[in-house]
């Protein structure tokens, strides 16, 4: 018989994503989400910044929490990112958690124009910016901030209304190793990348993170980890294989993403999964995803085989976000995986 506790023997915590989306539509699915039980509700920066819909989740909620999973952090200044989430957090009334990643730099440089940066020096340095402000900001005077990349006197900035809290939770989101020891060091969480496998997540994080933790004489309790497993619960393997299939191309078609794919075997596929990007889109490196790809990073078949697969993560997890496929999925297969995730949940 499977546990129902998590890897620090308290019951298990599981959140959802919310996206932008109709007004009504989200504010039914902010409140379902609350009187469900679920732990938190996340928003994800892939284009626009997270912190609109999940206000709208934080104005017509009382409990849950609210957090961006992630905001990317070279997508703006440390100012902004620090007084955005103090914005959050007093819309929730003291709800909110910051989630920071870095991206890959195609994206962060190539599509958002940040000038060119070491990701995780520049990650290491918003962080301490953002606590900077959000920890000064009732002061009538923040004192200057000298970081690598951001540096600011502030001597021009009025008195701020004081935040509803003086540290927000501040959780670094992670695919390898530096950037969860990076997490375990200095951050208040770790966020799992969606694209770890059960295997990565047990055989490399997990030691990684405990290993940190010692290092910097820091107690496991003083930080959540938050994985995101990718499921497609699905009695129809064969179309669940295909469903998936898609975001796993999007992954694999990111140049910085295939190191990581070598690791699990899929070089040559991810490589492949690059050149349709160059030469069209992602979704034209479906067809180079065998089926034994999608196995390695979603757990696929009925309820139970999907429970089971991803029961391992728990010796590490204080709570999960399960992942449905997302890329190039119809409203009507993004409800069906939903409502099972949700049976998955409640079983």
């Amino acid at each position: 018989m499977m546990s129902n506790k998590n890897a620090q023997a308290q019951d298990r915590k599981y959140w959802a994503v919310v996206a932008p989306m109709p007004g009504p539509i989200l504010v039914e699915m902010a409140r379902q989400a609350e009187a469900s039980g679920l732990e938190g509700l996340f928003a994800a920066q892939l284009y626009g910044p997270p912190f609109a819909s999940l206000a709208v989740a934080a104005a017509v909620t009382e409990r849950i929490k609210i957090a961006s999973g992630i905001a990317i952090a070279a997508a703006r200044s440390p100012f902004e990112t620090a007084t955005a989430i103090m914005d959050l957090d007093h819309i929730s009334m003291g709800r909110a958690v910051l989630g920071l990643g870095t991206s890959v730099s195609s994206w962060t440089t190539g599509v958002f124009g940040a000038p060119e940066h070491k990701p995780l020096t520049h990650l290491r340095d918003t962080i301490g910016a953002v606590r900077h402000v959000i920890s000064q900001a009732g002061r009538d005077q923040i004192e200057p901030y000298d970081g690598v990349y951001f540096k600011a006197d502030f001597l021009d900035l009025q008195p701020m209304t004081p935040p509803v809290r003086p540290a927000i939770p501040i959780w670094i989101a992670a695919l390898r190793e530096k950037l969860v020891r990076m997490g375990a060091e200095i951050g208040d969480g770790v966020i799992g990348h969606p694209m770890w496998s059960v295997e990565w997540t047990v055989e490399k994080m997990k030691p990684a993170i405990e290993d940190q933790l010692k290092v910097s004489g820091r107690a496991r309790s003083d930080i959540e980890v938050n994985v995101w497993p990718m499921v497609a619960p699905n009695p129809n393997e064969a179309e669940a294989l295909d469903d998936a299939r898609p975001t796993i191309a999007f992954y694999a078609g990111a140049a910085q993403y295939e190191s990581f794919f070598e690791a699990h075997g899929f070089g040559k596929e991810a490589r492949a999964c690059q050149e349709a990007v160059r030469n069209s889109t992602y979704k034209e490196g479906t067809r180079h995803v065998p089926d034994e790809m999608v196995r390695a990073f979603f757990a696929i078949g009925d309820i139970d085989k999907v429970r089971e697969r991803i029961e391992p993560i728990w010796s590490i997890a204080d709570s999960v976000c399960l992942c449905p496929p997302i890329h190039n999925m119809t409203l009507e297969k993004q409800m069906f995986y939903h409502g099972q995730i949700a049976a998955l949940m409640n079983s």
